[in-house]
């Protein structure tokens, strides 16, 4: 149903350490805006649990001279158990992720940063650039402009075979298992990327920047785990729940966000809030 594929590349300087991938998710639906915004806002929710997880922000309408129309979505993701134990070891208690995200669909542009005090991971950011197109991952060069620079190394990942983290799986949402009710799609064989249609691609462009010499190499390993696995559970969880998005209209679907953002929100804010104002009014006052 997805695929993902990931052509890797890095390029290291003196105190720079600049990591790309290449993501293509594809799956057997037109382009359409509505099942991502419901997998996503679902996903968050799910995932967010005694103070950790994704708190929204920020999610409103925003205008762009070249882009037009779009999103703007400021969310914080908390996510200290999910750290390996040697970045635990360097990261305060409450340690947060600031994404930025402008969704000018079928184009979206996010960033991620270290919130918190950035004192101990000066200057790490992640961006992550989408296109989305009507096809099955065969335009290689989608992002030719961007990542000129990037040596690409090709590697396949299907959602369909292969495996994700055990605390993640769900046979309902397995897609050699699962079968659409409303569709008719599902119950992914080998070789299904050749023999369904419709089907859409999402490509992405992953950029990772971490100045501390020494440490890029777990850092950057680390980041193309997480990323992958991400988009490898959102997308099996994005097809396995198409029946319950595939007759939602796009005022359906901003009015489901907003529910669930509120509901999200005080699944991980609760715990939070004081202590996130403290953090931030005392990084203020240091140099990061």
């Amino acid at each position: 149903m997805y695929f993902i594929n990931t052509a890797k590349a890095l390029k290291l300087q003196r105190t720079l350490s600049l990591h790309g991938f290449f993501l293509r998710t594809g799956a057997p639906v037109s382009v359409d805006q509505i099942g991502q915004l419901y997998m996503i806002s679902k996903h968050s929710h799910e995932q967010s649990d005694r103070g950790e997880g994704v708190e929204v922000v920020q999610n409103e309408p925003y205008e762009d001279p070249n882009h037009g129309n779009g999103q703007l979505t400021e969310k914080r993701v908390y996510l200290n158990s999910k750290l390996p134990s040697w970045a635990r070891a360097v990261v305060p208690k409450i340690f947060y992720v600031t994404e930025k995200a402008w969704n000018y669909y079928p184009y979206t542009i996010t960033g991620k940063e270290c919130g918190s005090n950035c004192s101990f991971l000066p200057k790490f950011s992640i961006h992550i650039e989408t296109k989305y197109e009507d096809n099955k991952g065969s335009n290689d060069s989608i992002f030719d402009k961007e990542a000129k620079d990037l040596e690409r190394e090709v590697c396949f990942i299907d959602i369909a075979s292969d495996e994700i983290p055990e605390r993640y799986y769900k046979e309902s949402e397995d897609p050699k298992y699962f079968k659409s009710q409303k569709t008719g799609r599902g119950q992914l064989k080998e070789g299904w990327r050749e023999t369904h249609q419709p089907i859409m691609c999402s490509y992405k462009l992953v950029t990772v920047k971490f100045e501390v010499w020494g440490l890029q190499t777990r850092v950057e390993q680390f980041v193309h785990k997480v990323v992958r696995d991400i988009l490898l559970i959102g997308h099996r969880q994005a097809f396995a729940w198409v029946d319950e998005w595939y007759d939602m209209t796009m005022d359906d679907v901003r009015e489901y966000e907003k529910n669930m953002h509120e509901k999200t929100n005080i699944k991980v804010c609760n715990q939070h809030s004081s202590t996130v104002d403290e953090i931030e009014s005392h990084a203020k006052a240091r140099v990061c």
